[in-house]
Formats: C-alpha cells, structure tokens, sequence
C-alpha cells in the first residue's frame, strides 16, 4: 500500500467536498491528529478505518486503496469512445470525452441536442451543482438561462453556473453539438 497516494486521495476529496479534518474524524470516531497522518501518509491505518474515512467522504473504500496514480494525460480515441447516453426524446444525448479521474473536477462531453421537431423539452429547464462552460460547434441553440435567453451559433461560447435553470433549445430542425465542460464548484 503507498501511504502518500491513499493519503493524497483522502485529502482530495475532502477538501473537494468542503469538509475540515475536525468534521471527517468526528464522523469517523477518531482523532484530528490520527487523520492528519493519515492524510500526509505518515501513518498505517487500519482498514477498518480507512472505510469510515471512505464512507464519510462518501467514495468506496477500493478507490482508496487503488494503487493505480492518476495519469497527467489521458488519451481518448474517437473510435474507443463509448456511444451516446441519454434520451433524445428528452432534448440531449451525450458523448464523455475524457475523464482523467473521477474526482478531478471537471467533465468534458458532447451534448447533442435533440432537432426541434423531435425535441419534447423545450422549456423544462434543469439545474445542477457545477458551474458549466460551453462552446457551440455545430449548429445553433438558444440558451435559457435564469429567465433569459441567448441565441448561440458555431464558435460562441458561455460561462455560468449550473445552479441557476438553463436548457438548450434548438432553433431548428438540424440539432446542434455543444462542447460542455462541467466543473466542480470549490
């Protein structure tokens, strides 16, 4: 087991969920100390600990134990891609690109929106916790947001966070494909 990888884990994810090393070992039962060494891999723990840790920080615990480091790049074929997701009758299907981990903090897809005429959500916007950044590369779509809307054509882009009702509506019957990266709020 590498300490400093399970130790480097632990503190990305709590600090990725806003929690203090007091609130995770209140949780846990154990010591601020004990979970400070833990966090700066100067300590064995127990598995048994480290589950409560996983479970407080709401991760399974073989994420944890995973010796497997992180990549600094990861590459992702086009033909090695998986399918769409997602239900078109909905407004969108989409394409993950590529993940470097699952708790990095971003998600880059390919929304594909529904064509006007096979659309059925065209004014039930959603919300989400992350901030969202998109740019249009084919197509055209109007943006609703907070009660506003903003027509977007190939090459625009935006900005704004995932919290307040937006949709993507498509202005005709040619659907559009917005690159969207999805990013953690910290």
């Amino acid at each position: 087991m590498d300490l400093q990888n399970i130790g480097k884990k632990i503190k990305q994810i709590r600090l990725r969920n806003q929690k203090t090393q007091q609130q995770i070992a209140d949780d846990c039962g154990i010591s601020k100390s004990l979970l400070s060494k833990i966090e700066n891999g100067q300590t064995t723990s127990a598995v048994a600990t480290l589950s409560k840790i996983s479970d407080a920080l709401g991760v399974q615990l073989s994420w944890i134990l995973d010796d497997k480091t992180e990549q600094d790049i990861v590459f992702q074929k086009n033909s090695n891609r998986q399918t769409r997701f997602g239900d078109e009758g909905m407004g969108y299907s989409y394409e993950l690109l590529a993940n470097r981990s699952k708790y990095s903090g971003i998600e880059p897809t390919i929304v594909h929106v529904t064509p006007r005429k096979l659309n059925q959500r065209l004014d039930q916007t959603y919300t989400h916790s992350q901030d969202e950044f998109i740019y249009i590369l084919e197509g055209s779509i109007n943006l609703l947001y907070d009660g506003n809307e903003q027509l977007m054509e190939k090459g625009d882009s935006a900005y704004f966070q995932g919290s307040k009702p937006h949709l993507f509506v498509p202005v005709d019957d040619d659907g559009a494909q917005v690159l969207t990266c999805f990013i953690d709020r910290i």
